[in-house]
């Protein structure tokens, strides 16, 4: 019989028939580099995500605020990046980064909001 080598390391497997990996490390190390596109992408987005918060949590310390588009833009916000849109009756869109949010007003102002939520605690 053959012997069956650790397709992350290549060394020859000790132990059990049916074992896959020479050892835990070797066993973690081959699914995270299986993972590791999906993985850093997801990182990307929530690291956008993280920062338009701290963006908006930052501008807005008492809970509604209006703010210029170009101030958001100097401080990095992304404006394609958000977690979700809650639209009202009167169909204005507030767009959130968690509990954060803004609604779009014109001549490129903002109003930022927080939603009021049990688990946020400042």
């Amino acid at each position: 019989m053959s012997e069956k080598k650790c397709p992350e390391c290549g060394a020859v497997i000790v132990g059990r028939s049916d074992k896959k990996f020479c050892s835990d490390q070797c066993r973690n190390a081959y699914h995270n580099n299986l993972r590791a596109p999906v993985t850093n992408y997801m990182r990307q987005v929530n690291n956008i995500l993280r920062k338009n918060r701290t963006i908006l949590e930052t501008l807005n310390p008492t809970g509604k605020m209006k703010v210029h588009k170009n101030r958001l833009i100097a401080l990095g916000f992304n404006f394609s990046y958000f977690t979700n849109v809650l639209t009202t009756k009167e169909g204005k869109a507030y767009y959130f980064c968690y509990e954060q949010g803004y609604l779009p007003l014109p001549d490129d102002f903002f109003f930022l909001v927080r939603k009021a939520t049990k688990e946020y605690h400042q």
